[in-house]
This record gives structure tokens, sequence and C-alpha cells, in this order.
């Protein structure tokens, strides 16, 4: 664990004994490219094109958004890794960035040494819902019933070492109850089987699974984020439910390749940042069940850190490895 964190906290030197002649008051000077490790059409592609957009005005030159799914994200974070230091190939990424190290064993790349932090653009909580026929009617009855199973439940996931999978892990280590994993091929055949009746606990996100919890579906018993969300206010968290600190967030950030100038970094968070409070981007963001977000380098470095540290320590003593 502490080889991880040190190596990440480590990244910030790079960015600080570069010499590049790139200032800020010269860059951009053309067209940037934001490579994404996922399909188009998704929340995360929504997004960071809804930011793409606006801040090709602020900065006056062409964003262009780049594909480049699969391989857990690898794909698109060697493409950046290897790219020019100079500002004008990024990387959009999730939350697998800082769980993919101790998931995956054959990455590329070095996450946390080459690509350094520009800002975290979203974070968005899951939701512990159960069947409706399942007999825990509140958050405190799920673990008091999860507990008397002498076999332990059985939970479902959107994949193999998502944050649905681990935050259920986390969950299971913090309350001191047995579960079997199933995962599913995405977040609607698991909230299929979830509303069947044919798993005990299923982690989506908000946005998935708060439209069943509200049609009456699927039972929403806790958020996981440390304070409520605006979407589901009557939904506590569960850190509120006796378990402080307990967090599971879902994120979206953007990198560059090591090297890249500091100024440069600089200039592009605030520029991101900016966007990330104009009201109808903020609109938008939180209708996909996120807040926006828009840290520093330094901040954005600093939780990775944290949740790389946490997410290694979840993936150990639970022996999950993604397929």
């Amino acid at each position: 664990m502490n080889k991880i964190l040190a190596a990440i906290l480590g990244v910030g030197f790079v960015g600080a004994v570069s010499t590049s002649a790139l200032a800020q008051g010269s860059y951009p000077t053309k067209p940037i490219t934001i490579i994404l490790p996922v399909t188009p059409g998704g929340g995360t592609d929504t997004i960071v094109r809804i930011i793409a957009d606006k801040l090709k005005d602020s900065v006056g030159q062409q964003i262009i958004v780049d594909n480049r799914p699969g391989a857990g994200g690898t794909i698109a974070g060697e493409l950046v890794a290897k790219a020019a230091p100079d500002g004008y190939t990024l990387a959009a990424v999730t939350a697998a960035h800082a769980t993919n190290p101790s998931l995956l064993d054959d990455i590329p790349y070095d996450s946390f040494k080459d690509l350094v932090p520009i800002t975290q653009l979203t974070s968005q909580p899951y939701l512990l819902v159960v069947p409706n026929k399942s007999p825990a009617k509140t958050f405190e009855e799920f673990i008091t019933y999860a507990k008397e199973q002498k076999n332990g439940i059985n939970y479902a996931s959107s994949g193999v070492g998502l944050l649905g999978h681990l935050g259920m892990e986390l969950l299971k280590t913090s309350a001191g109850f047995k579960g079997t994993h199933i995962p599913y091929q995405g977040a609607g055949p698991a909230l299929t089987d979830t509303i069947g009746g044919r798993v005990d606990a299923f982690f989506p996100t908000i946005v998935s699974g708060g439209p069943q919890a509200a049609q009456g579906n699927v039972r929403a018993l806790a958020v996981t984020s440390l304070e409520r969300s605006p979407l589901m206010p009557d939904v506590p968290t569960i850190a509120e439910k006796g378990f402080p600190g307990y967090e599971v967030s879902g994120w979206y950030g953007i990198l560059a390749p090591a090297g890249t100038p500091d100024s440069v970094r600089d200039y592009l968070q605030q520029e991101i940042a900016k966007v990330l409070k104009m009201p109808d981007v903020i609109e938008r963001i939180r209708s996909d069940g996120a807040e926006p977000v828009g840290s520093t380098p330094a901040e954005f470095e600093a939780y990775i850190g944290s949740e790389a540290e946490k997410w290694a320590k979840v993936v150990e003593d639970s022996g999950a490895k993604a397929q």
C-alpha cells in the first residue's frame, strides 16, 4: 500500500521540474484531443462532450473527443501516457484509473508515474437496492438480515472489480457479514435479477437505480456518498447509519502525460473549473446523478492516491481480479 501511495505522491515532482518552452500565455495554439476509455453514448462520454463543447469557446481551440474503449481503459491510457507532454493530448478517466493497478497485471504503463492529474470532473455515488420482496425495509434491517444468513447473501454487480463490486466487499468487511458475488455484464441485467429477487442486493449508480426505486421496482436503502444525494434526499447515507467514513463514489477526471508543464495543467484546470460552474453544465451533471468537482491538480492527485490505497486493500482482502 505504501509503495502505491509513494509512487502517486511522487508524480507531482515531474511537472515541477519540467523545462518545456510552453508557457500559459502561448497555449493552446492548436486543437486539443481528449481520449476516452469508453464507447460513445455512455455517461462518461456525454459529460466529457458537454464539457469539451464549452471548453472550446473558453480556450479558443477545437476540442476533439476520441473514444478508445477496451482493456479496462488501458488502451486509452497507454495512448495518452506515450503522447507528447505538451497539453494537446489528454485522458478522460473513470475511477478505474485508481483501481486498475490492483486488479490488472498487464497495464502497459505506470498509472501513477506516466499520467499526471489536471482536475476531477465529477463524483457520483451508488445506491444500495434490494428486491421489494426482501424482508429488509431499512439499511439496518438489511445488515441484520445479511448477518443472519448462514451461507451469506448473494449480491449482484455490473462487473468484476467495478466499484459496485468492491463497494459491497467493503461493506461486508465493515459490517461483518458473508456474501457471494454474482457479476453481470452491465447494470441492466443486474437490476433485472434484483427486481426479480434472484439476488439479495445490488449497488447501481443513482441514475440507473433511482428510477427503478421511484417506480417501486426495487427498494432503495442507502446511498454511498458521505452526504445525501439531492436526487434522493430521503435516502440515508451508509456513513450516517453507523459506518462513519464509508464512501463509494464513481468519478470522472482529466489527466495529462507526465512532463506536461505545470503552467499548462493549471491553465486547463482553471478553464475546466469555470465550465463546471456554468448553470446548464451543473444541471446536466446532476441529472446524471453526479456532482461537479473541478479540483486542482494537487487536490486531484491526493484524491487518486487515497482511492488507490483504499481499493487496493479491498482488492487484496477480497481476492478480486478483473476479467
